[in-house]
């Protein structure tokens, strides 16, 4: 008898944990499972803005998938997916195609750019390990360069940082972390730096507590971040930024947080979707389609509190892969009863670059230290989740003090 054939589109937060779920069980036994990633590594995205700002080693942030995932019980096929073609129960991959009995879409996000000219041109992006390592040798560059023409460009010392949430924040954090010392590496004066942060929305951290907030802008102004905070970006340019009033912000380094959308391979595949993000049932199966799941990234849950969408966090990736895991296990034993998938928010933390940090955990506001120790205990939680005690001891974080 032929056994199922279950395919994981992205080795992301959702498509890893779900990987290593299904591993766990005996789900393997019961079903083909196969693991498709354009890259043969995991990476931590939650990490990115430390090796964007050059103050973690690229390398720290990601991890070989055959060094979690047993090769013996899951296959992993390292290719992009071009098209998904659920009528045909099909996956079209750059280099192939896969057929599938049930598939677990978690292909994470991109960049958004809100239609904003010259953002794909111009403009870098949080977005991958190489995105970041590119950032962090550019902005070495422009220290590099400074000092070496007659004629001072300005521009080169100049960082603009566009989006004041999370990735933004914590990207600033770190940068303003690091420019001290690029300063004393290239012998220039640290008052000729400028960073500026720069939100559309009426405050940094948009929904986080105000609190919070005013203590995160408050000590990254003491290292001399810049914020333009109710301030629009019309236009990125090879020199730099146009804002709505027109005014020119000069630039050779423009770095773009504003938010990220679902996968584009979602739309070209015909799911009804906002942004890229698929509205899911509440068991996380594509409306329509009995043996689609989407986690992470490109599935849209509803937060029926506040009618609006629950943002896409690694949290809540980890809390899918759960459902979806136990999900799939019940539809190979033949079971119709699916789970509900209902997030549980237990805290949220950003880093501030240090040994600082800003965090809701449950109902209490953490500041400073033990909101950077608390931001590390996450991390390393979902290192010991995903590879048990060997993988939190080579990737984890240990330096709380």
């Amino acid at each position: 008898m032929r056994k199922p054939k279950i395919v994981i589109l992205g080795a992301g937060y959702g498509g890893m944990m779900t990987a290593t779920k299904l591993q766990k069980t005996s789900a393997y036994q019961d079903a083909e499972i196969t693991l498709v990633n354009k890259h043969n590594y995991h990476y931590q995205t939650t990490w990115l803005h430390e090796p964007a700002a050059g103050t973690l080693h690229h390398d720290r942030t990601r991890m070989r998938i055959d060094s979690v995932i047993d090769t013996n019980k899951i296959k992993f096929i390292k290719d992009g997916v071009a098209e998904i073609k659920p009528d045909e129960k099909k996956v079209i991959l750059e280099g192939g195609e896969l057929d599938y009995d049930y598939l677990v879409i978690g292909l994470g996000s991109e960049p958004e750019t809100f239609g904003i000219p010259g953002v794909q041109e111009h403009a870098f992006s949080i977005r991958s390990v190489n995105s970041v390592r590119l950032i962090r040798e550019h902005i070495e560059y422009m220290f590099a360069s400074y000092n070496n023409e007659e004629v001072k460009n300005e521009g080169y010392l100049t960082f603009i940082v566009a989006g004041a949430g999370f990735t933004g924040i914590e990207f600033v954090g770190e940068l303003s972390e690091r420019v001290p010392e690029l300063c004393k590496e290239y012998d220039i004066d640290r008052d000729k730096v400028k960073i500026y942060s720069v939100e559309a929305a009426p405050t940094a951290l948009p929904g986080f507590d105000e609190e919070l907030v005013n203590y995160a802008v408050n000590l990254l102004e003491s290292r001399g971040v810049e914020f333009l905070i109710s301030t629009p970006i019309k236009e990125v340019t090879k020199d730099g930024v146009i804002l709505a009033d027109g005014e020119e912000i000069k630039s050779s380094t423009v770095v773009w947080t504003t938010g990220v959308r679902g996968n584009s391979v979602i739309e070209k595949s015909g799911f009804e979707a906002m942004r890229g993000r698929v509205k899911v049932d509440k068991d996380l199966r594509a409306p329509g389609y009995e043996d689609i799941f989407i986690i992470g990234d490109c599935a849209l849950v509803i937060n029926d509190e506040i009618n609006r969408p629950y943002p896409p966090t690694a949290q809540i990736a980890m809390q899918q892969a759960k459902t979806c895991a136990n999900n799939l296990k019940q539809l190979l034993a033949g079971k119709d009863n699916l789970e509900t998938f209902t997030p549980d928010i237990k805290g949220t933390v950003a880093s501030l670059g240090g040994k600082e940090a800003v965090g809701l955990v449950g109902s209490k506001k953490l500041y400073g230290q033990s909101a950077s120790m608390m931001k590390k205990v996450i991390d390393n939680r979902y290192l010991f989740l995903l590879g048990g005690m060997p993988l939190l001891l080579k990737k984890g974080k240990f330096n709380m003090f």
